[in-house]
């Protein structure tokens, strides 16, 4: 289990008409494998192909084909499994969920109910104010995704794009350890980063390859502490699923709106009925789909065509220690290793690029200085022209050397800024366009004392309203920079501005 230093965020407390509630919330979240070819059969996973383009046998069911297990597929989900402290289950077996639907050509889709690969593991969920919450996770099964159903092409037809169909999914229980719209993003967020670093998963929502179902209940203050003494569900409210959602912000939004529903139905006298939902964003509501499903409904029984999955132990040991270093791991090294901020180090690890960017620039440099660079000018500059730092025009290797010409005083921080513009814009090695551009920094103590002297000179009355007021020195400061040109070394021009104002 991680160690949990931090202190637990309170639960999220909605007011009713007569009561105050408290919110119960787990989450299912189906995470595309990122594999090239999908769960049964070799046809390809590639996002964006033309409609029925990536389509085997097996995938449209015809007559006589057969599963075959893809072994990658395997593997990735034990080293998700792994990535989130997870037990990972040997022997595990696949079964048919019945149900029709246009889009699933066999009739059933094959999924893990009764025996997962993976078993309960752990995320821990930063909530960026000192406190986090440790979601636990009950389980990691494999699964095959259905088709897509195209509405709104035609006004009389629907169309089924079976591209989709097939391709590995694993879906990822969470106990309904989760007690907030915020912490419910915030879970989702970290999830998708620990992914990203494991590369199982790539975490992209817009293109449906991470979405999440959301399970919604309330019920009054202390009734959930009961519910952690006993783990009997009964002291919990009835539960409503939200399915289908890829939005952090529809998320937090749909939460808010089922809590409130839940709540005015309960305080009416009324009853909540478990059922699957749909999120309305456009009218910020739920509505219902279908009433939830039982096992039973699905018929669910083992797969005659698969043999259960059997792995090695030395096959999982071997996978665990080729794992890379996780999100958490890494944001502990850099506050040790480069002294940086809970802040800073959670900016840099958000994600695998960023955070090899700033260990490049920052390697035998001040830790401090690098993180600023990165996150304050870098960052601020790729977002604001809305550009990823993989696109970056400055490399680690050019940003490094705008900071060690500010080490060494060879520019001032004001000149620095310049040259991180020229660099960004028109590219070259930072000190080469120093010394081309006369850029360099003034630091012979005579010139500085000369500008200062005349500067002083020149404005009399101002000398008298700095000596009786020393913080109107910094205008002097201002002056002797601009004429200068900015080249001047502020630390010298301080140090002169104050020793000939105290006469």
């Amino acid at each position: 289990m991680l160690d949990l230093t931090y202190d637990t965020p309170k639960p999220k407390v909605i007011a009713g008409a007569k009561d105050d509630w408290e919110l119960v919330i787990g989450m299912e979240v189906h995470a595309q494998v990122t594999s090239n070819a999908k769960l049964f059969s070799p046809a390809s996973t590639t996002f964006g192909a033309e409609p029925n383009n990536n389509v085997s046998f097996v995938d449209a069911a015809m007559p006589g084909m057969l599963p075959t297990i893809n072994e990658f597929c395997v593997e990735q989900a034990v080293r998700t499994g792994l990535g989130l402290k997870a037990e990972i289950n040997l022997t595990s077996a696949f079964d048919r969920k019945n149900y029709f639907y246009p889009d699933l050509p066999q009739g059933y889709q094959i999924s893990q109910l009764y025996h997962p690969i993976v078993g309960e593991g752990e995320v821990l969920v930063e909530m960026g104010d000192g406190t986090a919450r440790l979601v636990r996770v009950e389980r990691i099964h494999l699964e095959q995704d259905a088709g897509k159903s195209i509405h709104d092409m035609d006004p009389n037809m629907s169309f089924v794009d079976l591209n989709r169909t097939g391709v590995a999914l694993m879906e990822i229980v969470s106990r309904p350890d989760i007690r907030g719209p915020e912490e419910a993003a915030a879970y989702l967020a970290k999830l998708r980063q620990i992914l990203r670093y494991l590369g199982t998963c790539d975490g992209n929502m817009q293109s449906g390859s991470m979405r999440a179902d959301v399970n919604v209940s309330v019920c009054r203050p202390g009734a959930y502490e009961k519910y952690q003494a006993t783990q009997d569900f009964s002291h919990l409210g009835t539960r409503c699923e939200i399915k289908n959602m890829n939005s952090m912000r529809f998320i937090q939004q749909a939460i808010e709106v089922e809590a409130r529903r839940q709540i005015a139905i309960v305080e009416a006298g009324g009853e909540v009925e478990q059922e699957t939902r749909l999120y309305d964003p456009d009218r910020n509501e739920t509505r219902s789909m279908r009433s939830k499903e039982e096992a039973h409904d699905y018929r669910y029984f083992p797969d005659p065509d698969l043999l259960p999955l059997e792995i090695e132990q030395a096959w999982v040991d071997d996978i665990a220690a080729n794992l890379p270093e996780l999100p958490d791991a890494k944001k502990a090294r850099f506050i040790n290793d480069f002294s940086l901020s809970d802040y800073d180090a959670s900016v840099l690890t958000a994600d695998l690029d960023s955070a090899g960017y700033f260990e490049a620039v920052a390697q035998g440099r001040d830790g401090k200085s690098a993180a600023n660079w990165v996150i304050n000018e870098l960052f601020g500059r790729l977002k604001k022209d809305d550009r990823d730092i993989t696109d970056s025009p400055v490399s680690p290797a050019q940003l490094g050397g705008i900071i060690d010409l500010i080490a060494s005083d060879a520019i001032s921080g004001k000149i620095a800024k310049d040259l991180f513009e020229i660099v960004y814009t028109e590219g070259g090695d930072p000190a080469e366009i120093v010394e081309a551009r006369g850029m360099k920094q003034v630091t012979d103590t005579g010139a500085i004392e000369a500008a200062v002297d005349e500067i002083i000179a020149a404005n009399p009355e101002q000398v008298a309203k700095a000596q009786e007021n020393p913080k109107l020195a910094g205008w002097f400061v201002g002056q002797v920079m601009k004429a200068t040109g900015g080249k001047a070394n502020p630390k010298a021009v301080n140090q002169l501005v104050a020793q000939k104002l105290r006469g």
